[in-house]
């Protein structure tokens, strides 16, 4: 039998959404690293990172990737960008590519989880669990990096936000967060919100959730918020700005995630034009929107994208690429130090790949994140083991951080 009171709180998720275009299932507070701000973005489907971060100086590249393989950095419509020695950025990325001269980007290669198998959810479950292994866990690394910060003071602002309907499993465990998303529901009146107070008045649980779905609503306006329908590349853009505008918010979130899918390219996945290159630039856009939103909290914030897991360095008979292994991944941010592309570089030659199909990795991608974590967010290095656990100890990056302004 359902309760008067189970019913309200299992239908306070549609409440909040009618009050603030939000679905808000767990809100609290959790001490984040000061003023400093983090926001991890999934790439799902696996992108490409021998099209996002080409290697075109490798001397096996243009063999290896065949049409798929990108010019040289020269300048002419369609090269790669240049970075650092062999490296270079996809064409499609060029608004975030303004941000490599600067020290704002920083470019990882042939980097994998422990994961060495190719399943979509196996592999997104070890990214986001921070574990060695697929698991039924249902705690993320994220979650449990807020864990070892600890609880906040009342007044502080929220721990951390997902950017969708859907909190996923990397920002999940026992530090509650809120999720956030534009809404195609009507504007509610003022007097509902009163009546809807009113009606909770008198239970402490309903009432602070209500209150922390205006807290939302409120924030969610300030950033402009679109209340309109669609996943296009101007929908990815104003979202990703409105999110921006909330982290940078005095009362805000200082962490959040965000994710997009459609990056399984197994067919006429395309060079410098074509399916990826479509999605690259919707990736570009929406970045510079969110920089645009942070405004000045750009120079405290670290944005991570990264993927499951890389692609094979051969075309397939489609045109595409298929499941593979190694990958790349981009951090962006006035808080990084940047210029420059992090690889210990294995080379594409077919004696020199993983089974002789795949970018072998050499660098664990959670090392990545531990790094982030302890010197821009302030996990004590002491917490890491609890926040990846495993086998095997992951020994966080050095010297990310890198801040281009005072703070």
């Amino acid at each position: 039998m359902t309760t008067r009171r189970q019913f309200l709180v299992s239908g306070l998720g549609s409440a909040a959404s009618l009050a603030a275009g939000v679905w808000l299932p767990r809100v609290s507070l959790a001490a984040t690293g000061g003023d400093r701000r983090f926001v991890l973005v999934i790439l799902r489907g696996a992108v490409d990172g021998l099209s996002l971060v080409p290697p075109w100086g490798d001397p096996d590249y243009v063999e290896a990737r065949e049409v798929l393989a990108l010019a040289r950095p020269d300048g002419s419509e369609g090269s790669a960008l240049p970075l650092h020695s062999i490296f270079g950025l996809h064409p499609a990325l060029a608004g975030i590519h303004a941000l490599y001269g600067s020290g704002e980007l920083l470019a990882a290669h042939a980097l994998a989880t422990p994961y060495r198998d190719r399943s979509h959810f196996d592999g997104q479950n070890v990214l986001e669990s921070g574990g060695d292994r697929p698991s039924g866990a249902a705690v993320g690394w994220l979650n449990r990096a807020l864990v070892s910060l600890g609880p906040a003071p009342h007044e502080a602002r929220l721990g951390g936000l997902a950017i969708g309907q859907n909190v996923p499993l990397v920002l999940r465990g026992p530090v509650e967060v809120a999720s956030w998303s534009s809404s195609v529901l009507p504007e509610v009146e003022p007097d509902l919100i009163a009546r809807l107070r009113d009606l909770y008045s008198n239970d402490s649980l309903l009432a602070a959730r209500l209150d922390e779905a205006m807290r939302i609503d409120a924030l969610a306006d300030a950033g402009g918020m679109m209340r309109a329908p669609g996943k296009n590349a101007m929908q990815l853009r104003v979202v990703a700005r409105a999110a921006g505008r909330m982290l940078a918010a005095p009362a805000g979130p200082r962490i959040a995630v965000m994710d997009a899918t459609g990056w399984d390219t197994h067919a006429s996945e395309g060079a410098a034009q074509g399916v990826l290159a479509s999605r690259l630039r919707g990736l570009d856009g929406a970045l510079l929107a969110l920089k645009e939103g942070l405004g000045p909290a750009w120079s405290r914030t670290i944005v991570l994208v990264c993927t499951e897991f890389g692609r094979t360095v051969a075309v397939n008979g489609t045109r595409g690429t298929d499941h593979g292994t190694g990958a790349a991944a981009l951090m962006l941010g006035g808080a990084v130090r940047g210029g420059r592309v992090l690889a210990d570089w294995p080379g594409l030659a077919p004696s020199a790949r993983r089974d002789g199909r795949d970018l072998r990795p050499t660098m664990d991608v959670r090392a990545l994140f531990a790094g982030v974590l302890r010197d821009h967010l302030g996990v004590p290095e002491s917490a890491l083991p609890q926040v990846f656990p495993g086998r095997g100890r992951v020994v966080p990056i050095r010297d990310l951080v890198g801040f281009h302004e005072a703070a």
